[in-house]
């Protein structure tokens, strides 16, 4: 299926396509923190955005370019993102710092998720994909990697997350200045953590939850509003399929999340998958990529068999516009690893094991990369309150 050609987006497109690019320092979004200086967009489609960084030498000034460059390039009609690096004059910067200042002195935080956390969603268009085996697998790489992943089951009619993750128990509380705040039950996977909620730990694993949109939605927003997350590498938060009511008050809560779209091979799976995607971008939601899920069977003889046909990653990846990060191959292990609650990624040795660790590696290094907290912005911060507070 050939893609959909749209015309160039306007400027005000791009800039709440913009408001998802945080500078993880302030925990704002650069719109709001008024570091975009000018959007053009010409007739080709090709965006040119201006931002202005607080100093020349920022050392977060490659994971900002980076993050304007996609959140700019997943637009549909752009063809194409120049992103120019400036610096702000001294009445722009105590601006700034005015404004940072009164955040984090008079408003409170929207989420308890830290703006450095990168949150990637995991989402697909119908059920039965193994959208939750991916999240799972992912979050037990990505913690194998060393890093500090927290793991959202924001589906909550469905919850899986727990038992895939070998996790029981009840989640617990603490009383803060914050007020009660939930504790996310931990597992440590080497070097790495995860730290996990799911409605799984509520609920029995065979008790029904019977509950509509807006409750549905509240759910979700508890647990980003009122869950001790700590600090994060990454969120994965595992969707309902679909397009429904947690989807859109994820976009309208957190922003800044970036969408993984799972599939299969089949053409209709790919079909209903990209609704997915447009329902992320009516909401301004980077797509970051595709993952295709039960791929080719490979026997004991080493011949493959596409089982459920073949190149539906691809073919989706090419329609949207955006990146395949990887192929998961059919096989039975990642079913009895979830059934035990050792995801197989953990056993190694083996293609499937090997297409996890090689996602959650793309990840890291390509898709959406962590944070590295180098402190420009920091710094500045400090000296501007030091100063502000010797002032008689």
């Amino acid at each position: 299926m050939a893609p959909t050609r749209v015309g160039p987006p306007d400027q005000e497109t791009v800039r709440n396509a913009l408001r998802g690019v945080i500078d993880p320092e302030l925990g704002d979004n650069v719109v709001d923190l008024e570091m975009v200086r000018s959007v053009e967009v010409g007739e080709d489609g090709q965006v040119v955005v201006e931002v202005a960084l607080t100093i020349a030498g920022c050392p977060l000034r490659t994971q900002l370019r980076d993050d304007v460059t996609a959140r700019v390039g997943a637009v549909p009609g752009v063809a194409g993102v120049k992103v120019r690096m400036g610096e702000m004059n001294p009445d722009e910067r105590s601006a700034l710092m005015a404004r940072a200042r009164w955040r984090a002195r008079e408003g409170a935080p929207v989420t308890e998720i830290p703006a450095r956390t990168r949150v990637v969603a995991i989402a697909s268009g119908k059920g039965g994909v193994g959208k939750s085996s991916v999240t799972a697998n992912l979050a037990a790489a990505l913690a194998g990697l060393g890093l500090t992943v927290g793991v959202l089951d924001a589906d909550i009619w469905g919850f899986s997350i727990p038992r895939m993750l070998g996790l029981e128990g009840r989640i617990s509380g603490e009383r803060t200045e914050a007020g009660p705040k939930i504790i996310p039950l931990e597992k440590r996977i080497g070097t790495g953590l995860l730290k996990v909620v799911s409605m799984g730990f509520l609920a029995g694993e065979d008790e029904a939850i019977m509950w509509r949109g807006l409750m549905l939605n509240r759910a979700v927003q508890h647990f980003l509003e009122d869950v001790r997350w700590g600090d994060m590498d990454y969120l994965l938060i595992d969707m309902p399929p679909g397009t429904g009511d947690v989807q859109m008050g994820l976009a309208r809560m957190l922003p800044r999340t970036e969408l993984l779209v799972v599939t299969t091979p089949p053409l209709a799976a790919q079909l209903v998958a990209t609704r997915v995607v447009d329902m992320a971008r009516k909401g301004f939601l980077r797509v970051a990529g595709v993952v295709e899920n039960m791929s080719a069977f490979t026997c004991e003889h080493g011949t493959a068999y596409p089982l459920f046909g073949s190149g539906g990653g691809e073919r989706l990846a090419g329609e949207v516009g955006v990146p395949l990060i990887g192929s998961v191959p059919l096989d039975p292990a990642v079913a009895a690893g979830g059934d035990a609650g050792s995801p197989v990624v953990l056993a190694g040795d083996s293609p499937v094991a090997d297409a996890f660790v090689a996602i959650a590696k793309k990840l890291v290094t390509e898709v959406s990369p962590v944070v590295e907290m180098s402190g420009c912005t920091a710094r500045m911060m400090e000296r501007v309150e030091a100063a502000l507070d010797a002032k008689p």
